[in-house]
């Protein structure tokens, strides 16, 4: 009996690499790689060990048809893990390559090492400043120890799933929008950091999480561009008024050196007709010095009086 596993995955690790808790646990070659330690002959009993002499006559009958039953092939990105009656066999995870298996009594699963990624659901989520969004991600995990991956959990895949929904809402739930908006990175490797703690159990290693969009209600959106409009209005504001008293300082600085020499306003006038008649205009308006009006007007006074 075959049972396919196809997730992602990592290469198992060796049992040299790995603490024990004792010198004994650690010489015990029943004892695997990151606590998974087989059954494989202890307490063996009458049943089991007929079985065994059954399978192994029955391979040694049907030679040759029987080689192609007991010698199975796993990729480089893949791991089978050996039951033999049950019982996890000896020497950890096979792969890559061939290894042999007997007929009727042994079973085995491959496990996926390659990097699997998969999208969590929208959430709907209250941040702790009681604002609804919708978020949604993507992760990123393989198998670290494909032993725990397939004696430790039932379903690697499905229990990485749920659990990554719920870290997702718990940990949006101690933020405030503006730190949901803006703090994205910070947020991914939390989530990150929780996913990988609490799946590590069961031989999965999460390699990577990030937050994809993140859904406002329209109302706030719009209460959210009303302020942006609103600052943006108010900035404006300020630079035009700073503007205006820039100038007029300019101008009364440009008064009063012009008031200390009559030519010099006389020269103003006349470089203003020479940029006006660059412009190819028809029409060219003079102007004329108040001054000349002034005079006028003290004569047409004088004449009055005199009447």
């Amino acid at each position: 009996m075959t049972t396919h596993a196809t997730n992602s995955a990592a290469e198992a690790v060796p049992m040299s690499s790995l603490p024990s808790t004792s010198a004994a646990a650690a010489q015990d070659p029943k004892t695997r790689a990151l606590g998974v330690r087989t059954s494989e002959g202890d307490n063996a009993t009458c049943v089991e060990v007929l079985a065994t002499v059954l399978s192994i006559c029955l391979m040694v009958i049907t030679l040759p048809f029987s080689l192609f039953f007991v010698f199975k092939v796993v990729a480089e990105y893949e791991r089978a893990v050996i039951f033999r009656m049950g019982r996890l066999r000896s020497g950890g995870a096979r792969g890559p390559g061939v290894f042999f298996v007997l007929p009727c009594i042994d079973e085995y699963c491959k496990v996926d090492l390659r990097t699997v990624s998969f999208d969590v659901p929208p959430q709907e989520v209250l941040t702790k400043d009681s604002v609804t969004v919708s978020v949604d991600a993507v992760v990123y995990y393989r198998i670290s120890d494909p032993l725990k991956a397939v004696i430790q959990v039932a379903n690697y895949s499905h229990s990485t799933r749920l659990l990554a929904a719920t870290t997702l809402r718990n940990v949006l739930g101690t933020r405030n929008l503006s730190e949901l908006l803006t703090e994205r990175e910070a947020i991914s490797h939390t989530m990150q950091v929780s996913l990988d703690e609490a799946t590590d159990p069961w031989g999965v290693k999460v390699e990577r999480v990030e937050i994809k969009d993140v859904s406002l209600p329209m109302q706030l959106q719009r209460a959210m561009a009303a302020e942006a409009e609103a600052s943006r209005e108010a900035r404006a504001k300020v630079i035009a008024a700073e503007g205006e008293m820039k100038a007029s300082r300019a101008l009364k600085e440009a008064s009063d050196i012009m008031s200390e020499s009559p030519a010099a306003l006389q020269l103003r006038y006349l470089q203003t007709l020479n940029t006006i008649s660059s412009e190819k205009n028809s029409t060219i308006v003079f102007p004329l010095p108040l001054e000349v009006l002034n005079f006028f007007q003290a004569k047409t006074n004088q004449i009055m009086e005199s009447r």
